[in-house]
């Protein structure tokens, strides 16, 4: 979780205000930068040690928890910066908490995808050799629209908070099918989400496998792959560690959470209320009109979704309502049972192995969510999250290289064609078109 805004102080007038909108304007030109940022492994043995770890997450803004333990057997990876490299360390040693250096360098990876990502912007079409920026992901599918006018409709959800388009496509072979929801990159760093969402696009607009085109043709698609547009596009030009929206919260702390924003079951679990934390659940629900527009648009189709899936890295975990109690929802059996036979499929290709559950007990307490939303307010009761390569071992997942891609789009689509096969037989899609 990132940290590098701090607290907001007291309050600033006309000119502290002058002050930042000169910065706002100039913000993109300013990269920030991880030299020498150390990452540390801290894996507590005691209650606690666990306390005080978790407690370094709200006191400093100079440690960027990439994970959280929250239970006795977890591990906190966090990043360090140089200037607290000393209290960090001395804080460890002094409780006995155990902990092992990983990287010295964090920025290193950073600048090794910098590099190739500068080096690919003269290649021809798009493909899923790499990563790709927002208005390359949105040219490709204004071009899908153009080259495929009877099956790919463009839709517009709203406009972000800096006025970027929340574009999507509507995949359909003819009415009357149920809908299927894909939403990918609401969490900005987390590439592989929309780069998976658009080669399972791709997939079933034109692949000729048999069980591929069964499925695309059944279901009406709703794919969106970026959203949280300003978000991702800022991890492009700014921060590459940046995971919120890009809404100002005072005059040093931005964005709040996309996916602890939702108006079901808000800020009651594993969230924050302070706006300069990676998990800040916003000023009120929906406060953030890229979480409002999308949920718009989503209500629209009330009756007609079937299922609503999400896509997040990383972990490799399968995970299904609810996130803010670890009471059952209606339906656990069947959704715990199609985890279940899904992750089975998609370790079939590759040997990728997940693990699954309802959020709150397989992860972590986390309110607010889409897929909870989907799932508790407009009854779609069929809603996963998937959190994609790498496994939980890794400390730069965020950072997946290139040649992941491909393979994790086709094993995901392997388990994804499972999913809604198991459900369906489950009778989820009757009488929705």
């Amino acid at each position: 979780m990132v940290r590098l805004n701090s607290a907001a102080g007291s309050r600033w007038w006309a000119p502290a205000m002058a002050i930042l909108a000169l910065a706002l304007s100039v913000e993109a030109a300013e990269v920030a930068r991880y030299d020498n940022y150390r990452l540390y492994r801290v894996t507590p043995h005691s209650e606690a040690q666990l306390r005080s770890v978790a407690a370094m997450e709200q006191a400093s803004d100079s440690l960027i928890f990439l994970e959280t333990a929250r239970k006795l057997g977890d591990r906190f990876d966090i990043v360090v910066a140089p200037h607290k490299l000393a209290d960090f360390t001395e804080t460890l040693e002094s409780d006995y908490i155990p902990h092992e250096l990983i990287e010295q360098n964090v920025q290193r990876a950073f600048d090794e995808e910098r590099v190739r990502l500068t080096n690919k912007r003269a290649k021809g079409p798009f493909d899923w050799n790499d990563y790709h920026t927002l208005e390359e992901i949105h040219a490709w599918l204004d071009q899908l629209a153009s080259e495929h006018p009877k099956e790919v409709e463009l839709l517009d959800a709203g406009r972000s908070h800096q006025n970027r388009t929340m574009k999507g496509v509507k995949l359909s072979y003819g009415p009357g099918r149920p809908g299927v929801f894909l939403e990918g990159g609401i969490h900005a760093r987390e590439w592989i989400s929309p780069a998976t969402v658009t080669y399972i696009l791709n997939q079933l607009l034109t692949s000729e496998d048999a069980k591929v085109r069964a499925l695309a043709e059944k279901f009406d698609w709703y794919v969106f792959p970026n959203a949280n547009p300003d978000g991702y596009a800022y991890t492009f030009q700014v921060n590459r560690l940046w995971r919120k929206t890009r809404k100002a919260y005072g005059p040093f702390c931005y964005g709040a959470d996309p996916n602890r924003n939702w108006d079901f079951h808000w800020a009651e679990q594993g969230t924050s209320n302070n706006a300069c934390s990676d998990t800040y659940h916003g000023s009120e629900a929906f406060s953030e009109v890229e979480t409002r527009s999308l949920a718009a648009f989503v209500e629209k189709l009330r009756g007609k979704l079937g299922a609503y899936i999400a896509f997040h890295s990383y972990s490799q975990l399968l995970l299904f309502p609810y996130g803010h109690t670890g009471e059952h929802s209606p339906n656990h059996k069947d959704l715990d049972e199609i985890a279940e036979a899904t992750v089975k499929s998609l370790a079939k290709r590759y040997g990728t192995q997940y693990k699954y559950g309802n959020v709150y007990d397989a992860i972590y307490p986390a309110s607010g969510s889409s897929v909870d939303w989907s799932y508790g307010a407009q009854d779609v009761k069929i809603a996963y999250t998937y959190e994609l390569r790498p496994d939980g071992n890794a400390w730069n997942g965020f950072v997946l290289p290139p040649n992941e891609i491909v393979p994790t789009g086709e094993e995901t689509l392997d388990s994804l064609i499972t999913l809604l096969e198991e459900s369906s037989a489950r009778g989820y899609y009757d009488e929705k078109h």
